[in-house]
């Protein structure tokens, strides 16, 4: 049974299922998933993972939704990739937490200040059913707002895609003791603000048709 979480309904008017509400937001419940909306940004995120994963069990869950793609990357609108690490970019110092000398979060004899791994294990069989690029993505809260600005973030921290959410399901996950997987389909050039430029309808339709395979596998 998988758990899915997207930010926002939007991402998602493909499932079918039995409607209910959790934390003021849309819940399906459907054949083989449960689905969650969480709102946007990584609060939203991490508490409606921890929300759920206090009451019920959950098996594996996905993140699914839109992002951007970094400048250089060769990232199409339309185009769809698995998550494979989660950088927190906004933790912190410019440079990170770690300078800081406090951890975000220690599993065991593990720390982890801004970079949160997916579970390797479920994101490779993901992406040899689905055949798709694994990369790195960037998570704030405050997003890209010029080109200039996606292309040093990218460049500081080695990442492809950026979204709002990504970063905090992988460290709730971790906390959790939960095998988390990411699916993002790009929407528009990280950095460009103007709407006319984005995909989203495109977006959306790419991870309908990857949602359904991981559903139908």
């Amino acid at each position: 049974m998988w758990l899915l979480l997207s930010p926002t309904a939007l991402e998602a008017p493909f499932l079918r299922g039995e409607p209910f509400t959790f934390l003021g937001r849309k819940g399906l419940r459907g054949e083989g998933f449960l689905y969650l909306e969480t709102g946007i940004g990584k609060v939203n995120a991490a508490l409606t993972l921890a929300a759920w994963g206090g009451q019920n069990p959950v098996e594996k869950a996905l993140l699914f939704g839109i992002a951007g793609a970094y400048p250089g990357t060769g990232l199409a609108p339309g185009a769809v990739v698995l998550v494979e690490e989660e950088v927190e970019a906004d933790l912190g110092l410019r440079a990170g937490l770690e300078p800081l000398g406090f951890p975000a979060l220690q599993v065991g004899e593990r720390r982890y200040y801004n970079r949160f791994p997916l579970d390797p294990g479920l994101t490779q069989e993901l992406a040899q059913v689905l055949g798709l690029k694994v990369v790195v993505g960037l998570t704030r809260d405050l997003v890209s707002e010029s080109p200039e600005e996606a292309e040093a973030l990218a460049r500081q921290w080695g990442a492809q895609v950026e979204s709002m959410e990504g970063a905090a399901f992988a460290r709730a996950c971790l906390a959790l003791g939960v095998r988390g997987a990411e699916l993002r389909a790009i929407s528009n050039p990280a950095g460009v603000r103007d709407k006319k430029a984005w995909r989203v309808r495109e977006a959306v339709e790419a991870l309908e048709e990857a949602v359904g395979r991981i559903l139908e596998g």
